[in-house]
């Protein structure tokens, strides 16, 4: 492989937490209990749980985002409904077609920022009751989203009541929820959450951990069975107690979102040198993903030192890139990603 100074791809390219590490070891040859009732798998259930005290949530964990998705989704709906997402959505450019090989159609809708609007649901009201067309039955958003933006409260309740009134279930991809969670001018809580979705992910893969999301299931129509749906689609694990200890670990002393907080400043450090120095945002920064638009000749020599993508064609002379900055990304990476950027700014 080539090296790199730095990889700016993901948040994902470490492997864990050391915290991780030492507890799996700790706890490698003591015996448990199989596909998820062993002791750290409750432990970590637990704490969560104590996020949203008044909510009455099933908690299971799962290897990773796309099987989240899903199975919640085949979970959810009937087999001529179809999950509603933003054009960017992560299910429906970077999944495969995992949803329509179940048998469910993703419909898009356009966003400038990567959020879903009630504005831009309304015109799918006119589907319902046409038995010529797909039905409508979840809205699928992501916090952060694709574009690394954030919800706020205002919005996602707005989405819940328009949902509700629908009865459309809305669910809530959270691979990077605790990035959401400390964003910038982020206000909403996870408690707020399970209060206005019915049902939504927390992500380790992205957050510290080796791998594995926490699905949280809110609505008690989708808890009823939901282990059954785990089992076909091969996501209930054996060796379950390897997903509960890690979030076990995450969750211990808020660790996740110390991490997630980490993530986001180092972001905003290189946002701030980006903007001192001119460039312009696909979208304004406010979380661990960056998109700064830059002329093809710094976008050329940033690549022969880093790891990253090229996400949108601007003109024949810029393009929007894609940074993402991760729980362990060290100061120094940022500083000399910095400097390395102010030398270009004046050289090329």
């Amino acid at each position: 492989m080539r090296t790199y100074t730095y990889f700016f791809r993901d948040d994902y390219s470490e492997g864990c937490h050391p915290n991780i590490l030492r507890a799996l070891e700790e706890t490698a040859l003591i015996q448990q209990i199989g596909y998820g009732n062993d002791d750290y798998s409750m432990e970590a259930k637990a704490a969560i749980g104590r996020l949203m005290p008044t909510h009455d949530v099933s908690i299971h964990f799962v290897s990773g985002g796309t099987q989240a998705n899903l199975v919640v989704i085949a979970a959810a709906l009937k087999p001529y409904q179809s999950v509603i997402s933003a054009r960017t959505g992560h299910i429906n450019g970077h999944e495969a077609g995992a949803i329509e090989a179940t048998g469910h159609r993703v419909e898009t809708i356009d966003t400038t920022d990567g959020k879903v609007t009630v504005e831009r649901l309304e015109p799918l009201i006119a589907q319902l009751g046409n038995p010529n067309s797909t039905q409508p039955g979840m809205v699928y958003i992501s916090n952060t989203t694709e574009l690394g933006t954030v919800y706020n409260k205002a919005e996602l309740t707005a989405l819940s009541a328009f949902c509700r009134a629908q009865g459309w279930y809305l669910f809530l991809d959270g691979a990077r929820l605790p990035a959401a969670l400390t964003a910038q001018g982020n206000n909403l809580t996870l408690a707020d959450i399970a209060a206005l979705t019915d049902v939504f992910s927390i992500g380790g893969t992205k957050n510290g951990g080796l791998f594995g999301e926490a699905l949280v299931v809110v609505h008690p129509d989708l808890q009823s069975g939901f282990g059954f749906h785990l089992k076909q689609r091969g996501a209930l694990l054996a060796k379950g107690r390897v997903l509960g200890l890690q979030f076990r670990e995450l969750f211990r002393d808020n660790l996740i979102f110390e991490l997630a907080g980490h993530a986001n400043t180092q972001a905003q450090v290189i946002a701030q040198a980006l903007e001192q120095l001119g460039y312009p945002f696909l979208v304004p920064p406010c979380s661990n993903q960056l998109f700064p638009i830059l002329p093809k000749q710094v976008i050329d020599k940033l690549t022969e030192k880093y790891l990253f993508h090229t996400w949108q064609q601007i003109d024949p002379e810029h393009a929007t890139i894609r940074l993402v900055t991760s729980w362990a990304t060290p100061k120094v990476a940022c500083s000399q990603f910095i400097t390395d950027l102010e030398h270009l700014g004046t050289s090329v």
